[in-house]
């Protein structure tokens, strides 16, 4: 059995079981993973990303390498929501409805 089959087989199986195991389908099983396993094998492999081992070394003005400066990753913004969150067992502040706008004098 070649890789591709063996490919094959666990997609199908995959969608067995993601079905609840149904009987009679694996004619439709098999075609659908075969579909799945020819989409994998056409796409576009992913590189492996290079490891982040190396400092970066900033050249000074001569052009010699000076010392190692590695920025600080900068602290993510919270969303809007979260200064909103209400600890338990407080009550949440209601905000007054706004009046209705008035129609534009003509």
């Amino acid at each position: 059995m070649s890789t591709d089959d063996k490919r094959i087989r666990e997609f199908a199986y995959q969608i067995w079981e993601s079905e609840g195991k149904p009987e009679g389908q694996e004619a439709r099983h098999w075609e659908m993973a075969c579909k799945l396993a020819e989409a994998e094998a056409l796409a576009p492999k992913k590189l492996a990303k290079p490891a982040a081992s190396k400092t970066p070394v900033s050249k000074t003005a001569n052009g010699k390498a000076g010392e190692s400066k590695v920025a600080a990753p900068k602290p993510k913004a919270k969303p809007a929501a979260a200064s909103k969150v209400i600890p338990p067992g407080e009550k949440a502040v209601e905000k007054k409805p706004r009046a209705p706008r008035k129609p534009p004098a003509v």
